[in-house]
């Protein structure tokens, strides 16, 4: 099992430029860099792509519609091409607080709108003239204009990976995809999110060692009961905002995904409350079962365990977020996690 994080650099970028190269001293195989609502991955990606050696970098991830699927790619073909070769790019739908309520782009037919761009972008990696009539996108225009080709040396091999929740747009990453960037995730309810992957695969005639599950999780370390209690208590918040603020009013994948692995009438429960501005009574709902069953929260014997069963539900990376205050506990917790992988 490969280990990976994801970092963004939106808050004090030299201890994140710090954490990434102390990191690949520590073995880490991968580095994903987000954008969210935050600073943009391109342009830090081109920095650690120049300050790195051996780490692979990803974006994790670049929304859609907040570039063109041509501007995508010329970033993905560059950073590429920067970092001797150790790039992925990651997309993500994303969902309507951000890319309609920041970005003033409709956020509408989501699945639609990645097939399209994933097919555009790879036209471009080829080094073909791109030209593409869809439901989403239409190049070149009518008129004047005519196909042309990004004048960059061609790099099909660039790996695309899809941050994906939803079943349809699960079973597109099977279908279409080089690798998933998972997250909500529990191996005990992994069916919900693998039956619909692997039907895409399926539809594409791929079995799953033909796509890298990369599925994310913090990991933190505990040496007694009540630092235990603690961690678990600390983490109820992260996880209440995730279920109630993370989203629109009426769309929220990863409420949509809990629901979906077992705790439908908590997660409701959770949003109504925090839409309601009961942060705190929304937090209190959160169970210790839902933050150690989605998390690497324990001992150093529970969180080996807990990656031993990660890896038997078919997990081949695995992103660590590590806790901790400063960047020397940070490196810390990820140097123990990295041991025990």
């Amino acid at each position: 099992m490969r280990s990976a994080t994801t970092v963004e650099f939106s808050k004090d970028t030299r201890t994140t430029v710090d954490f990434v190269l102390e990191a690949e001293k520590l073995g880490l195989d991968v580095c994903w860099v987000a954008e969210a609502w935050g600073s943009d991955a391109p342009s830090a990606l081109g920095y650690l792509a120049a300050r790195t050696d051996r780490i692979r970098l990803g974006s994790g991830i670049i929304q859609l519609g907040t570039r063109t699927p041509v501007a995508i790619a010329q970033a993905a073909l560059t950073l590429a091409d920067l970092s001797g070769g150790r790039f992925a790019l990651g997309l993500g739908p994303s969902g309507p607080q951000v890319v309609e309520g920041l970005h003033g782009v409709p956020f509408a037919k989501p699945l639609t709108r990645m097939r399209e761009t994933v097919e555009i972008i790879r036209q471009a990696f080829a080094g073909e003239k791109i030209s593409f009539s869809g439901q989403a996108f239409e190049i070149p225009l009518p008129g004047e204009a005519r196909p042309m080709r990004l004048s960059t040396a061609p790099n099909p091999d660039i790996p695309i990976y899809l941050a994906t929740l939803s079943p349809k747009l699960l079973e597109l990453t099977g279908e279409i995809a080089d690798g998933w960037l998972g997250t909500s995730f529990v191996p005990e309810g992994a069916d919900a999110y693998f039956a619909h992957l692997d039907a895409g695969l399926a539809k594409a005639g791929r079995k799953r060692e033909d796509i890298d599950v990369c599925q994310g999780a913090e990991v933190a370390f505990a040496d007694n009961e009540d630092e235990l209690r603690t961690l678990v208590g600390s983490r109820k918040k992260e996880l209440a905002f995730s279920l109630g603020g993370m989203g629109s009013a009426g769309t929220n994948f990863y409420n949509d995904a809990y629901s979906r692995q077992g705790w439908a009438d908590v997660a409701a429960e959770v949003r109504e409350r925090w839409q309601g501005g009961d942060r705190d009574g929304a937090a209190a709902l959160v169970t210790d079962e839902m933050v150690l069953g989605t998390t690497l929260i324990g001992t150093e014997e529970m969180v080996r365990e807990r990656l031993r069963v990660w890896r038997g539900t078919g997990i081949d990376t695995v992103r660590l977020y590590p806790a901790g205050e400063t960047l020397e506990a940070r490196l810390t917790t990820l140097g123990r996690a990295l041991e025990l992988m």
